[in-house]
């Protein structure tokens, strides 16, 4: 699977538990750390906690992908899932305007979603 795809899912998976503001930015010419970045933002801690496990058990299940690493799900405010190619960062609104990795890699190209992703979300 090539990395623009997996970064497709991801956000597949998140929109399906309701992540708002969802972006894949392609990072791979400003970045030798990864090549999508994808941020999505959770109203809750619970629902930083589903979108997250969404995406991880997504790509278990049904693609046999593990994350390399996990970091955040317990206090669920942000979750960082790394799959290597693609860097899963899953806020609440507060810590993701705090952080503000939108303006950080605000020079990255961002990948449109495809309407069918889009549409009822």
């Amino acid at each position: 699977m090539q990395s623009e795809q997996r970064a497709l899912l991801c956000a597949e998976y998140a929109l399906n538990r309701k992540a708002l503001d969802v972006k894949i930015l392609h990072v791979s010419e400003l970045s030798s750390l990864t090549d999508y970045l994808l941020l999505a933002t959770g109203t809750s801690d619970r629902q930083v906690q589903a979108i997250a496990e969404s995406i991880r058990l997504g790509l278990k299940q049904n693609f046999d992908l593990q994350p390399l690493a996990v970091e955040g799900m317990n206090d669920g405010r942000w979750v960082l899932l790394d799959y290597g190619d693609v860097m899963v960062h899953v806020f609440q609104q507060d810590v993701r305007t705090f952080y503000d990795l939108d303006g950080l890699w605000a020079e990255a190209k961002e990948l449109e979603l495809p309407a069918e992703l889009t549409v009822g979300n």
